[in-house]
């Protein structure tokens, strides 16, 4: 147990437990932009971070490579490559249908 969140809230909180509510939250955030109509179109970061080039510091001269990191990380999310939460990702977090 976390002795300083016990402390706190009186919830015997674990690592594991509270790493699961982050993964249930930021599920539900995305289930919820996927109701609102926003999905991987959404996924973005201003042009000019994507576009141009850093132009000084310890990483001069590149961008932002997030059209060929989100593939990972969707995968990494368990989603689908179009950035939804699947029905087995649900099925895991105990989500249902919403």
């Amino acid at each position: 147990m976390l002795p300083q969140l016990v402390a706190a809230t009186g919830a015997k909180y674990t690592m594991e437990s509270l790493t699961r509510a982050g993964e249930r939250i930021w599920n539900l955030e995305r289930l919820w932009n996927e109701r609102a109509g926003l999905g991987k179109g959404a996924d973005v970061l201003p042009k000019r971070m994507t576009d141009e080039p850093i132009p000084s510091g310890p990483a001069k001269g590149k961008v932002n490579r997030l059209g060929d990191m989100l593939p990972e990380y969707y995968r990494l999310r368990g989603w689908t490559p179009e950035g939804e939460v699947t029905p087995k990702k649900r099925k895991e977090l105990g989500l249902g249908r919403l």
